[in-house]
């Protein structure tokens, strides 16, 4: 039987849909689910278009019920990836499915994490600071924004040129390069 992947997303899902596309392709996994928080999130469109079971929850669900953590337990998933999905996730839900649970960050942590840091404002900071290189961190998700064990960075150089837009593309290339085989790794232990 192959190992089951849920996904967590909040955004327009191009994250999700190169996880999607590159265990569509390989058949190392099942992408079994995808949870999104937000009812209008691109990666609605690329769950259905895939034909991949698609749930939707509210705060309350994740944060004052035990509804997330029971539809997530019927899926057995092995791992679950948070591939920008931006709720802080409750210690119920990271007890149900402890050390499997991990997290993509565009800057390298520590550095650029925490609450409110990510997307653009991560690019817009690490601008700002005049900062050399950027990247990308895989990490596990415990209690606290992004402070969960690092599994992998991945870094590129900044140019004096760059701005926050031209550093988002060049995050989001090593993000499509590498989190499916971060994933891939991680599926085989």
């Amino acid at each position: 039987m192959k190992p089951k992947i849920i996904i967590f997303a909040s955004g327009n899902g191009s994250n999700a849909l190169n996880i999607i596309e590159y265990f569509d392709a390989n058949k190392k996994a099942e992408i079994a689910g995808v949870f999104t928080n937000k009812k209008n999130a691109g990666v609605i469109d690329k769950a259905i278009e895939k034909r991949i079971a698609l749930q939707y929850f509210n705060k309350t669900d994740f944060y004052d019920s035990n509804r997330v953590v029971d539809l997530v337990k019927q899926y057995q998933p092995n791992l679950i990836v948070l591939a920008g999905f931006l709720w802080l996730v409750p210690l119920s839900f990271i007890n149900a499915f402890e050390n499997k649970i991990i997290n993509l960050h565009p800057a390298l942590l520590p550095a650029y994490g925490g609450k409110g840091m990510y997307g653009h404002f991560v690019h817009e900071a690490i601008i700002q600071n005049g900062e050399k290189e950027s990247g990308i961190t895989i990490h596990k998700v415990n209690a606290d924004f992004d402070k969960g064990e690092i599994l992998f960075q991945a870094k590129c150089t900044i140019d004096a040129t760059d701005t926050p837009d031209t550093l988002a593309e060049k995050i989001h290339v090593l993000e499509h390069e590498y989190l499916p085989k971060v994933i891939a790794d991680l599926i085989k232990k």
